[in-house]
């Protein structure tokens, strides 16, 4: 069945203003109930591997007088031939002259939004870098339970990095959380999710292959539950973030 994704502008008033203050919250009080650890810690374990989709082909677009993008893509993947209907709205590739070096790291947040398929960076409370991302096959989904490839949501800050990532570079998250365990404990409680289940890990923020690209530009949501940017992205990003910087999730 396809699968129909929408988005919202990515600079409204009221998702800036949004963002602006849960940068300001972050940088100014912290994030109770989330370890701050500064020590760099690099090799960070590498995501579950995933069937890599392939026979991209895009079927139908059109382009709505608002700047709306509606998109019909069909792809294989594991065998399976799929087939999505993307709702993309326009993306801002904002560029803020900075120099990661002299950054505080302390002083990042990155905010990450699915249900706009962006990844927002801030520094001191002012929005500087704006990337295109994917996540898992279903974007709108909080993760419950290992193996269901849903992407996180709520606050985390990173645990490790990985340089030399076989997705290019890769940052590990600090998931599961105490905040995570006691919702998985609950999910568990009400029945929602097996008694067996398990809680799982891995999850992070990641590039992609070489040549994988596309795959972010159309807006395919690929991966086993990690967020997926551009390569050129994630060498950038990964300057900015730091062992503890902290990182927010949401819809």
């Amino acid at each position: 069945m396809p699968r129909s994704v929408q988005t919202k502008l990515p600079f409204l008033k009221s998702t800036s203003a949004f963002f602006l203050l849960l940068a300001i919250s972050a940088v100014m009080f912290g994030t109770p109930g989330i370890a701050q650890t500064r020590a760099v810690k690099e090799n960070a374990p590498e995501p579950v591997d995933v069937p890599v989709p392939r026979n991209i082909k895009v079927v139908d677009e059109r382009k709505e007088k608002d700047g709306t993008i509606i998109r019909t893509i069909h792809y294989e993947q594991g065998g399976k031939r799929i087939k999505e209907t993307l709702i993309v709205r326009n993306h801002i590739d904002l560029h803020v002259p900075i120099d990661p070096d002299t950054m505080d790291k302390d002083k990042v947040l990155v905010l990450v939004s699915k249900s706009r398929f962006v990844v927002e960076v801030f520094y001191r409370s002012k929005m500087i870098r704006s990337y295109k991302a994917v996540f898992g096959p279903k974007p709108m989904e909080d993760k419950k339970m290992e193996g269901d490839r849903a992407t996180p949501e709520g606050w985390f800050t990173i645990r490790s990095k990985n340089p030399k990532s076989k997705y290019d570079k890769f940052m590990l998250l600090n998931y599961p959380n105490d905040t995570s365990v006691s919702r998985f404990n609950a999910l568990k409680e009400k029945g929602t999710i097996p008694k067996t289940a398990r809680i799982g890990g891995d999850v992070g923020i990641h590039g992609i292959w070489k040549g994988g690209d596309d795959l972010i530009e159309n807006g395919i949501c690929w991966t086993d539950g990690c967020v997926a940017v551009k390569n050129k992205d994630i060498e950038e990003l990964y300057k900015f973030a730091g062992v503890g910087t902290k990182v927010y999730i949401r819809k």
